[in-house]
């Protein structure tokens, strides 16, 4: 499980660290539309959604399957140019005239991403010029709502009108709340990217992409980068590049752009600190699964309270020692419970602080 990125024969100089405003726009679309993904910035959404214009509160509804229920490549549209080695725009307009440079076909392929009709990291043709597509992406809008049903009919009976009307859209969200945000934000997304610039020229990628997310790992070997998340999905940074980008709106979410024949992205959250060691996905399943035990479950709320040898555990349960070693083995496997000698008896206590971290590492596993 995981996204994978081949870098096989990739130079360094062609993995560029930059900021953009674009990208950072659709996080803030995101967070307007999904506040409880970010309870960091609940008196940001707060403040903009009180002096919004009403209309264009409206119009953000017409198309927020754009980023509240997926991440839409438009807003990296820079990765889908060709050579595939493009940057971002320095100020939203130049983004924006580079998204105007993206195809009528690759706008609506990417536009549709909600419906699920497409392959994503598959070659293959789009509903513009394959009518099946045309009726499945049709079919599928119309289960997501009305309006939903309403921007796909437009998009595919006239790219070239909804383009437009997506720009004016993003030009006036950037005059209304956009604009104000961003000129805050930049300077410390500009110096979060000098500083893995300069990870990357002194380092490596190695350490580089270590630091963007305890999450993304480098197999220098086998030529290959590896983002765990709840998901599967495969690349190649091929004879173009690699880009990371920085967002602070977008914590905690690791976004990893893998669509096929685009630039691959890594889209990360950048601001503050992550917790120590926060857990893998293959750590929380097993958690989740080592408290999903009855037994287990009566076992550490003993353990909660005190530390016990085994052989009080096995007086308290009524079990036997293997019986009481195994359980204790899956929670220990799990990093639930730490053992400390001392003389001749060894004692097992559960790491509240890990259990308590659960609920809140569960949800951020999910969302990365």
């Amino acid at each position: 499980m995981g996204v994978h990125i081949d870098i096989s024969g990739l130079r360094p100089e062609r993995i560029a660290v930059v900021i953009s405003p674009l990208a950072e726009l659709g996080m803030a679309l995101h967070a307007l539309s999904e506040p409880a993904h970010h309870p960091g910035l609940q008196a940001w959404v707060t403040a903009v959604t009180a002096r919004l214009d009403p209309h264009l509160a409206d119009r953000m509804c017409e198309a927020d399957f754009l980023w509240r229920t997926t991440f839409s490549d438009l807003f990296l549209a820079c990765a889908g140019l060709p050579g595939r080695r493009a940057l971002p725009g320095g100020t939203l307009a130049e983004e924006l005239d580079l998204l105007d440079k993206l195809s009528d076909e690759q706008f609506v392929d990417v536009a549709l991403e909600f419906t699920c009709a497409l392959p994503y990291d598959l070659p293959g043709r789009g509903p513009l010029s394959d009518e099946g597509l045309r009726r499945r992406s049709l079919e599928l809008a119309a289960a997501r709502g009305p309006r939903q049903l309403l921007f796909t009919e437009r998009l595919l009976a006239a790219p070239p009108r909804t383009r437009a009307w997506l720009r004016q859209f993003l030009q006036d969200c950037d005059e209304a709340f956009f604009a104000e945000a961003w000129s805050r934000l930049r300077h410390q997304l500009a110096a979060d990217a000098r500083l893995k610039t300069d990870l990357l020229r002194r380092k490596g990628p190695g350490e580089a992409l270590a630091s963007v997310s305890s999450a993304v790992t480098l197999d220098e070997a086998a030529g290959r980068i590896t983002v765990d998340k709840l998901g599967d999905g495969h690349t190649a940074t091929g004879d173009g590049g690699l880009l990371l980008i920085p967002t602070s709106l977008g914590r905690p979410h690791l976004q990893v752009l893998h669509r096929h024949g685009w630039q691959p992205v890594l889209h990360y959250p950048a601001g503050s600190p992550e917790p120590a060691a926060p857990p893998t996905v293959e750590q929380l399943a097993l958690r989740m699964t080592a408290l999903s035990h009855p037994v287990r479950m009566r076992m550490c709320r003993h353990l909660a309270r005190s530390a016990y040898t085994t052989g009080e555990l096995v007086q308290m349960h009524g079990m036997t020692a293997p019986e009481i070693s195994r359980h204790l083995g899956v929670l220990k496997k799990a990093g639930l419970i730490t053992t400390r000698r001392r003389g001749r008896y060894v004692l097992h206590q559960l790491d509240v602080t890990v259990v308590a971290r659960l609920g809140s590492d569960f949800l951020e596993g999910l969302l990365r």
